[in-house]
């Protein structure tokens, strides 16, 4: 079986187009590798009606489906962890809801999958139908991303991946708060390969994706897979140290030789000032490694899940509980 995860947050309008389209990809996945599909909805306690709306939509569908409901906003990697977690497949992939990502690029998956030549397969962007704003903040922000985090992050970044059993069930033992679920699939190697893809314009809405989360986002990516923080700090403490050697030594000389009557006040006030803010900085930047590291000590788990229910391919809900931990 094929299970496709799809993280729900304010795509409330999406839903009949949804459907529409993963009963077109379970149609052909059907004759094309004699595969069923199902579709794991996880709702990330969205704050319009998805819920209602899945609810009332998946009976309906001629494809098999879980709906899950956080029990509140985990964030879209939780999300993506809960649906991993609770899918039944062989072969797994990823997707928005927005569909900005091409429907067809899962069967892309799981045409590479299913040959048992990759473990992972990502869908590699192309180009973008986005307004130039955001294509500048996004192309910005992978850049970055690449340079300073994961060096294999393609140029265009990685939103969505198809993988393996065997690689579902080595992301799910990483169970690490405050980390990036992307850097963690770069992270485990294995044999993976790219798909490129043309990402399409957002048909409703706003995407929720805003420039807050994307600080968030790479500074969880920066002090989960990288000591970059804690090398640039020991660069500029080296400077300081050096630069303050210099500076004594001038002070030093100046003064011997009856340059300098009294010492300087400004210079004292900067070399202050300098000497404190980089030692705030220091002190923040360790904080954060702490913090981060205190968080995974408590071994919350990263998601609660309030409700889910089953439905088996146009034959109503099968089952329905409460009170999961993801």
């Amino acid at each position: 079986m094929f299970s496709v995860i799809v993280p729900v947050y304010r795509n409330a309008e999406f839903v009949p187009q949804l459907i529409a389209e993963f009963s077109g990809i379970s149609a052909i996945a059907a004759e094309r590798y004699g595969m069923p599909v199902e579709v794991v909805f996880v709702v990330d306690a969205s704050p319009d009606d998805s819920y209602e709306l899945l609810e009332r939509a998946l009976p309906q569908a001629p494809f098999r489906s879980q709906l899950l409901l956080h029990a509140r906003n985990f964030g879209a990697f939780a999300a993506i962890r809960t649906g991993l977690r609770a899918a039944r497949g062989d072969y797994f992939a990823v997707i928005n809801a927005d569909l900005q990502e091409p429907p067809e690029l899962l069967l892309q998956f799981l045409d590479r999958l299913v040959r048992d030549d990759m473990d992972i397969a990502v869908g590699v962007r192309e180009g973008r139908d986005d307004p130039g704003m955001s294509r500048l903040a996004a192309n910005l922000f992978w850049a970055f991303y690449r340079r300073f985090v994961v060096k294999e992050i393609p140029s265009g970044g990685v939103d969505v991946f198809g993988c393996n059993r065997r690689i579902r069930d080595e992301l799910l033992r990483l169970e690490e708060a405050n980390s990036s679920l992307v850097g963690l699939v770069y992270w485990l190697g294995f044999r993976r390969c790219e798909v490129p893809f043309q990402r399409r314009a957002r048909a409703h809405g706003k995407s929720t994706w805003t420039l807050a989360k994307k600080v968030t986002y790479f500074m969880d990516s920066v002090f989960a897979f990288t000591d970059l923080p804690i090398r640039v700090f020991t660069v500029l403490g080296a400077l300081g140290v050096v630069l303050a050697a210099c500076l004594g030594v001038f002070v030093f000389v100046m003064r011997l030789t009856g340059q300098i009557a009294a010492a300087g006040y400004t210079t004292t006030i900067l070399v202050i000032t300098f000497f404190g803010a980089l030692n705030t900085l220091g002190l923040g930047l360790l904080g954060s490694y702490a913090w981060r590291s205190y968080e995974n000590t408590k071994k919350r788990p990263l998601a609660l899940v309030r409700s889910a229910c089953f439905f088996d391919g146009a034959s109503g809900p099968v089952s329905l509980y409460t009170g999961r931990r993801s």
